[in-house]
């Protein structure tokens, strides 16, 4: 073996002993992906409250439970118009370009370039030269920190898959929950109506009687009072009424003022869902907004992976031609080429160190949010229990006392015809009658929006699309 020779093998076994050497002091290392820890239930603690069968929980138009063919349209509308899904969706778009961003990171790159220079000095003749050049260049992905960081961009791709069904879930439930105030609100206006009159009726009586010398002037003046509160709540009950209407026109993507809900009954258009069995806890697995949280831990996960194998050596490889003439015509007609391997050894700046740390800060930061994400999870289920429980015993209270009120007023108005009683204490058992059904109307409304909450709370449904597809929509 010639001394060349030798020569040469030495120093390449010297360079890649340096490399081993400096790539054996970084600490790659990384232990396998595991879910945070996290608080858990075996079971809920209001599970008989439950309003719907677990296989119903988790349908796709889990709204049609209410039987309402009119909040089935404005829920299509809705998924097809409101802006914050379609800025959702943007995002899933944005995500899934960002992996084919990290993905080029592996690709080598070409460069091409042609320039002419003139020149004419004093006393110097004109001088002129054209060139044309190329060149490659390519970072070998050797240890797989590209892999990483598509990986990572592939966990927030799911993440924002997340995202949009839990918007999907949120867009839902509030348009939902605005209905039934809407629909709470007519019937509540319609009620008020009917108590003002009624009211304005005792005012007749107060007056006639205080004419006739049988009653006080302030028992008039405290029924006219009692007008004007009455007639104050009917205008903020209509206030409100318009505010819901403007809300629901957003939701539906539509200009606040150009969409109104026709007048209707809460209680005559929507159904209450029937009470079964409970539901496991396990289902708040599935709930989008915890499954976002966790894909952003792997997905920091992943960038920590990237982070640490950055401190290893880099092999960038060049090859550039190019040609170069004083005339044009003979451009062409030599080249010159040449090939450039390199090895970069980042271990030696510090700012690998510091964007481990980094990453590593921002794991930490993820695993809490998830932690916190399922803690808040948990409350949610737990007081739509809480609300949706005590507000079906309050019920059979308000029912029960409806049903003996309306047994009074149907009983003083008979005693009324045979003279045993006055006009003035009809009108009083009429308006106990009609405050007692509307405490009843609010309460429905309330457990309604019990329900919606906690189909939204247990992770509710979602239609089986391929949700990269919503972001060209």
């Amino acid at each position: 073996m010639n001394k060349r020779l030798t020569t040469k093998l030495t120093r390449r076994a010297l360079a890649g002993g340096v490399v081993a050497l400096l790539a054996g002091c970084a600490d790659v290392s990384m232990k396998p992906y595991q879910t945070p820890d996290a608080p858990a239930k075996a079971a809920w603690s209001h599970q008989q409250s439950l309003p719907v069968a677990p296989a119903t929980m988790i349908t796709v138009d889990w709204w049609k439970q209410f039987r309402d063919p009119y909040l089935d349209n404005l829920v299509g509308r809705a998924l097809a118009s409101n802006f914050d899904l379609k800025i959702l969706a943007a995002r899933i778009g944005v995500a899934q370009a960002e992996i084919g961003e990290a993905r080029a990171g592996a690709l080598p790159t070409l460069d091409a370039g042609a320039g002419a220079s003139f020149e004419k000095s004093t006393g110097q003749n004109f001088a002129k030269q054209f060139n044309l050049g190329t060149q490659v260049n390519w970072d070998v992905d050797v240890w797989g920190k590209v892999a990483k960081g598509v990986q990572a961009q592939r966990a927030e791709f799911s993440a924002s898959e997340a995202d949009w069904r839990a918007g999907y879930l949120t867009l839902v439930s509030d348009v939902s929950t605005t209905y039934f105030q809407i629909l709470q609100f007519d019937e509540q206006v319609a009620q008020q109506e009917k108590t003002l009159a009624k009211n304005r009726q005792i005012l007749d009586t107060y007056d006639a009687m205080y004419r006739n010398g049988l009653a006080p002037q302030t028992r008039v003046l405290q029924q006219r009072a009692e007008i004007n509160r009455l007639s104050n709540d009917l205008i903020e009950l209509r206030r409100l009424r318009a505010l819901a209407g403007n809300a629901l026109a957003t939701l539906l993507g539509t200009p606040a003022g150009e969409f109104t809900v026709p007048p209707g009954s809460l209680q005559q258009r929507v159904q209450l869902p029937v009470v079964p069995e409970g539901l496991p806890s396990q289902l708040l697995k599935r709930r989008p907004d915890i499954v976002a949280a966790e894909y952003r831990v792997l997905e920091n996960y992943d960038l920590v992976g990237q982070a640490k194998l950055a401190q290893l050596p880099s092999v960038s490889m060049t090859g550039r031609g190019g040609t170069a003439s004083l005339a044009l015509g003979a451009l062409l007609k030599s080249f010159t080429f040449g090939f450039l391997p390199s090895i970069n050894f980042p271990i030696f700046d510090p700012s690998v160190k510091a964007r481990i740390k980094t990453s590593e800060a921002r794991t930490q930061l993820a695993e809490q949010q998830y932690r916190r994400t399922v803690v808040a999870a948990f409350e949610e289920v737990e007081n739509a229990l809480v609300n949706l429980d005590a507000h079906r015993r309050q019920r059979i209270e308000l029912q029960q006392q409806a049903g003996q009120l309306d047994v009074v007023a149907a009983q003083v108005s008979a005693q009324l015809k045979e003279g045993m009683v006055s006009q003035l204490e009809v009108f009083e058992a009429e308006r106990s009658l009609l405050a007692a059904q509307l405490a009843l109307l609010a309460n429905q409304q309330q457990i309604l929006s019990d329900t919606v909450t906690l189909y939204k709370a247990l992770g509710g449904g979602w239609p089986p699309v391929d949700v990269r597809n919503v972001a060209r929509n």
